[in-house]
């Protein structure tokens, strides 16, 4: 889902330091792939259609990218930063609660309404999207001069300690916020199947928070007399928890908050947090040409890079850039390409017609997985359509499998999306565990793309597609699966054996390896009732998945 926000039309023009027309605000936004949705008076409701860019999600991030169009960029350096001298002592006693957090300092913050508004708007976008709704990065800020030095970060039995939740008057112990708290109830699942709770804590004994649910109503409530502030993001990675972070922090510097530096102290190590230093790609400013099509020169693509603001090194051929750290999505120098294509312009790009004429024909593979859908509708089943994106945590774990060789993002927006999935089975798996409530039997069929190691490929990859079916019902079983099976294959015209085999995902002597021609092609079986419970299926599962590219040419 695409980011929407609200923002102020009058602090967003003082942040550029320009008045726009309803026109030309609306030219600008398409340099942040956004869109006005709506003007109601100082009010604009804009849509941000790039998932991959959470420092877009406010005023200062959209008025950061479309200010260099009008002036030069000032090109705040945090390459070194002043130390508050606070520290966060993290205990070991989180490891298998909520192990690691990441913090900062902000001084001399003008907490004006506005910038109030979008702190709060920025960090809800940014906990709830690209932090997985809290699970991987939970952000809290809190008032600083209510915080007494050192700050402790440990579990706590939940009848331990109590503290005054934020919006509330009396103090509750760690359970009954869960149960009384909005946003105990909300995130409550979150801390399931822990004994022990996480808790930030100063050395007076005054309770910050309880990450990932609630702040404290004393140091967590930050309002226009708050000048200096303290801000932690706690989660399991700093894959998540550094850029969360940063978001956050650069968005107040923009406001003439002063950063400062927390030391952060583990059982093992120490580290200094945030970690604002520049990043690095090198990019052939021809490489940018040939990907855009257009023929501008180095002398137009360092102007346009310079508008992104990049900061550039010229080597001739080479260009040598630094970007900021907040930027999460350049991962490959076709990500440069991207930025130069859009401070260019989208419109600009005169329409021109190719040079090579081909003939409209549908490949070999879609036209068969075209009748192999017929098929299965025929026989009474619905298909669906997933990611080929998924989370690795579904497709490993949850399908009761020990490691698997995967093809992983290198730098994923959400956990939701990190690896290429190599079976289509547990998207069926996912979208019956989400359809708990409909009415059974349940009968899903999806075609698609897998990706598989290859080491002989260019891409070290190979995509087959397959074909996986699905039922969810009382009498769910493998002779159910077989039926089904048994009518694909006659109405292919193919002869099949199955040989019993052993599956971790499927019932013990329910599980077969399907031939044909003596070519392993699929699996069908009971799907084992561990992984129904991993999924929150109460209903037995039985399926099949056959690879339609390996029986393609036998048809």
């Amino acid at each position: 889902m695409m980011p929407t926000i609200e923002i102020s039309k009058k602090d967003f023009f003082n942040l550029i330091g320009k008045k726009l027309s309803n026109k030309e605000l609306e030219e600008d936004l398409m340099l942040v792939k956004g869109e006005l949705e709506s003007v109601e008076g100082d009010v604009l409701k804009i849509e941000i259609a790039d998932t991959n860019r959470p420092d877009l999600w406010s005023t200062e991030g959209i008025a950061r990218e479309i200010r260099t169009k009008y002036k030069k960029s000032k090109g705040i350096s945090f390459e070194k930063l002043k130390s508050s001298g606070l520290t966060v002592k993290v205990n070991k006693n989180l490891q298998k609660i909520r192990p690691m957090t990441v913090c900062a300092v902000i001084r001399n913050l003008k907490a004006t309404p506005e910038v109030l508004s979008q702190l709060i708007q920025l960090q809800e976008k940014v906990c709830e999207t690209f932090g997985n709704k809290r699970r991987e990065a939970a952000i809290g800020v809190y008032d600083l001069h209510k915080i007494k030095g050192p700050i402790d970060y440990k579990a706590f039995k939940p009848n331990d300690i109590k503290f005054i939740p934020l919006e509330f008057t009396k103090k509750l112990n760690l359970n009954q916020i869960l149960r009384m708290h909005p946003k105990g109830k909300e995130y409550a699942h979150l801390l399931e199947g822990c004994t022990k709770y996480p808790i930030f804590i100063d050395s007076a004994g005054e309770v910050l928070s309880m990450p990932p649910v609630i702040n404290s109503d004393y140091t967590g409530k930050v309002t226009e007399k708050t000048r200096d502030v303290f801000i932690e993001c706690s989660g399991f990675s700093l894959k998540y928890l550094m850029p969360a972070l940063n978001i956050i922090v650069t968005a107040l510097v923009d406001r003439g908050g002063q950063l400062e530096t927390v030391e952060v102290v583990y059982s093992n190590k120490k580290i200094i947090t945030p970690n604002l230093k520049l990043k690095k790609i090198k990019v052939d400013w021809k490489y940018i040409e040939k990907r855009m099509g257009l023929s501008i020169g180095k002398k137009k693509i360092v102007e346009l890079l310079k508008q992104a603001n990049y900061s550039i090194k010229d080597k001739g051929n080479v260009l040598e850039l630094e970007y900021s750290s907040i930027r999460q999505d350049i991962m490959h120098p076709v990500d440069v390409v991207e930025d130069v294509t859009i401070r260019y312009g989208y419109n600009n790009i005169e329409p021109r017609s190719p040079e090579l004429i081909t003939e409209q024909k549908m490949n070999k593979i879609n036209s068969f997985s075209k009748e192999i859908a017929n098929i299965l509708v025929g026989a009474n089943s619905q298909e669906i359509l997933s990611y080929t994106l998924i989370n690795k945590n579904n497709l490993i774990k949850k399908m009761n499998l020990k490691k698997m060789k995967v093809i992983e993002v290198d730098n994923p927006v959400s956990k939701n999306w990190s690896v290429f999935r190599t079976g289509i089975t547990p998207c069926l798996m996912e979208f019956l565990s989400k359809n708990t409530n409909k009415e059974y039997p349940q009968q899903i069929f999806e075609i698609g793309e897998v990706v598989l190691f290859d080491k002989n490929a260019e891409t070290r990859t190979k995509n087959p597609t397959r074909v996986a079916w699905a039922k969810a019902g009382k009498t769910s079983d493998f002779t159910e699966a077989k039926q089904v099976l048994d009518f694909l294959m006659r109405t292919l015209g193919l002869d099949y054996s199955i040989e019993e085999t052993k599956h971790d995902s499927f019932i013990k002597g329910r599980v077969g390896r399907v031939f044909v021609k003596n070519k392993a092609v699929a699996y069908i079986g009971e799907i084992n009732p561990e992984v129904l419970s991993n999924f929150g299926i109460d209903m037995p599962v039985c399926t099949f998945e056959l690879n339609l590219t390996n029986i393609l040419n036998e048809v």
